[in-house]
């Protein structure tokens, strides 16, 4: 059937400044200038070229060409025939090439990352990767094959229905041809079969995709038969489930309640960017699932599909989304529309997704173009429920946006990117905000798109402010939120903000410029910190035990709190092998510990425990304290 044949080795790139050197893909070229602050990485438009040797082919196949992911804009030149050009860095785009092919083939790619007004994004606090950043690949199909052509999809769509029944709709070109359909079990066992384009089956006993509790997937298996010949097959994975969001209860998962308390995640690494290997992937999912999110908001574009399939896998709620971000631009309307066109069409079948999201704080540039910018998120707000009525839409505003802007009322769900106590001082302003939305509006589902707070690992204070970058302070600003949102279940989704630190070239704060370090890990994915394990221990069934401030060596108290969170209900902490003291709680446990000289402190429940080793000095540790000199907190716009 379909081959598949990468051409990721032995290409050249020719940067701005006209050096060429080799590379594999995936490559980006702001690897580096894109996370060392100073927004000023290098955007413009860059060359890849390689040579390759054409596949082996009959007169009844074809070969299309397959790009996962070119940032931003691409130019697709084969033999010197520009072959296709594509606008939009994150989604997959492919053409048919057989008829430009040679024996030996000159591939030349132009990337374009530059400053533009018409392909988002534009403007946002993350960097803007160039670069071939995904797979390329040759696709060897039989001339009557499954359409490969509708927005990079696999020409095939599932609807799949609690009460087993499931439809299938296919596009082909074959007006006698045959489509059969095969449901097969996670045991590759047959348990549904139908013909047609469009065909309805019956799954009996159907088994349910149910979360994190049990993913199970089916797999979709649809061939081609042409004059009694296989001329093509193609499988999809699905979940089947259902779900509804009510505005006073919040998330329901077939049926149950199935409240949704997860993380946004970006894509990119320290010293990688975007151009991920699949190990990256995975690595990221397996740290969302040991701290217990049941939910991911991708932001703020559409990611890689490897990373949609291992959300389908372990039973993730997914908010996907496109990069319609931060600022209208009147010029750019057609490329939302082919950017919402190819997440929805390209992802259709993926169980793990719930929601559409059209836009992120869009108003936060003001009010220029408000009238294009309303009739635009209305149009993108039909177009989704055409390609997908089963999903609702949903998008994230501002603080400045307004609880009474018109904006936040085209969606089916609104959720809100609110910084109350971190931007602005006052924690309990989250409380005020989000009931005078509830009883202003009960009938409007909502819920948190990004809340957080910058912290250092480096960084360490015994009385935590607001603005001190300090882990201490990230651990009291989450500890008031999750509070905040177990007191007010009709949220239909909480999504913090983030799960890793990300580069934004444009910042220059907590000592690390180009950076965003909200992240509950350190953008190499090395450090924990401590507000990683307050979440664990509210969302993670997997005992263990964690005393915060290990990194907090130094102090100058002469008593010192000890804060411990696990999702035990009781802790023992020895001082210096000694039992000082045991106190029963709920995930959050607070010792005073007397301080003189150097003491190591162990916190034991059960086979659980944790140590540490702090120690009195007479001056506070300068390395502890956010310099003068650095970024003192300002937002990125």
């Amino acid at each position: 059937m379909r081959k598949y044949e990468n051409i990721t080795k032995n290409w050249h790139f020719t940067d701005l400044d006209g050096n060429r050197y080799p590379v594999n893909i995936p490559h980006t070229w702001n690897d580096i200038d894109g996370q060392d602050g100073g927004n000023d990485y290098k955007r413009g438009r860059c060359k890849y070229d390689t040579v390759f040797n054409a596949p082996e082919i009959n007169e009844d196949q074809r070969i299309y060409l397959e790009f996962r992911g070119v940032n931003a804009s691409a130019e697709v030149i084969l033999n010197g025939v520009n072959v296709m050009n594509h606008d939009g860095g994150y989604s997959t785009f492919r053409c048919d090439i057989t008829d430009y092919l040679k024996e030996t083939n000159e591939l030349t790619v132009y990337a374009d990352n530059s400053v533009n007004d018409r392909v988002y994004p534009q403007k946002a606090d993350f960097t803007f990767y160039g670069g071939i950043y995904r797979e390329v690949c040759l696709i060897t199909v039989n001339k009557h094959h499954f359409h490969m052509d509708c927005y990079g999809s696999r020409g095939i769509a599932i609807d799949s229905y609690t009460d087993g029944r499931v439809k299938v709709r296919t596009w082909n070109d074959e007006k006698n041809g045959e489509v059969r359909i095969t449901i097969l079990d996670d045991e590759a066992n047959t348990v549904a079969e139908g013909y047609g384009k469009e065909c309805e089956m019956k799954i009996e006993n159907v088994r349910l995709w149910q979360g994190l509790d049990d993913p199970y997937l089916y797999t979709c298996k649809a061939e081609l038969w042409v004059a009694g010949s296989l001329t093509d097959r193609i499988e999809e994975k699905f979940g089947v489930r259902e779900f509804k969001i009510d505005p006073k209860k919040g998330f329901f998962l077939n049926g149950k309640p199935y409240p949704l308390r997860g993380v946004c995640r970006h894509q990119d690494r320290k010293g990688i960017g975007n151009a991920l290997l699949p190990c990256h992937h995975e690595e990221d999912i397996e740290l969302i699932r040991e701290v217990g999110a049941n939910t991911i908001r991708l932001a703020h574009y559409q990611h890689d599909r490897y990373f949609y399939d291992l959300c389908d896998k372990y039973g993730f709620i997914v908010w996907a989304e496109i990069p319609y971000i931060s600022e209208h631009m009147p010029k750019g309307r057609e490329n939302t529309i082919s950017q919402l066109k190819e997440l929805i069409i390209q992802n259709y079948n993926h169980p793990s997704i719930v929601c559409w999201g059209l836009s992120n704080e869009i108003t936060i540039s003001g009010h220029r173009y408000r009238r294009d910018m309303l009739d635009n998120h209305r149009m993108l707000n039909t177009l989704a429920h055409k390609l997908d009525p089963t999903r609702p839409t949903t998008l994230a505003c501002y603080a400045v946006c307004g609880p009474f802007n018109p904006v936040a009322h085209i969606t089916d769900l609104v959720s809100w990117n609110l910084y109350l106590g971190w931007y602005v001082p006052g924690l309990w302003l989250n409380e005020l905000w989000i009931d005078f939305f509830h009883t202003v509006f009960p009938k409007r589902p909502l819920g948190y798109s990004e809340y957080g707070c910058e912290a250092m690992p480096n960084l360490h204070s015994s009385k935590p402010r607001r603005g001190d970058h300090t882990e201490e302070y990230q651990t009291v600003y989450h500890e008031h939120m999750l509070k905040c949102f177990e007191k007010r279940p009709f949220m239909w989704a909480t999504h913090l903000w983030n799960m890793f630190d990300f580069a934004a070239d444009a910042r220059d704060q907590g000592g690390e410029p180009g950076m965003n370090h909200k992240g509950l890990i350190t953008f190499d994915r090395k450090t924990k910190k401590d507000a990683f394990y307050l979440y664990k221990a509210y969302w993670s069934n997997e005992s263990f035990v964690h005393i915060c401030g290990k990194r907090y060596v130094n102090r100058t108290d002469k008593v010192t709190e000890v804060k411990v969170y696990s999702n035990l209900d009781k802790i023992t902490l020895y001082v210096n092998g000694k039992e000082f003291d045991t106190q029963t709680g709920d995930k959050i446990f607070k010792f005073r510990v007397p301080l003189e000289g150097e003491i190591k402190i162990e916190a034991v429940s059960g086979e659980y425990r944790d140590s540490a080793v702090i120690r009195r000095v007479d001056k506070p540790d300068p390395s502890y304290k956010l310099k003068k000199s650095d970024g003192k907190g300002e937002n990125w716009v």
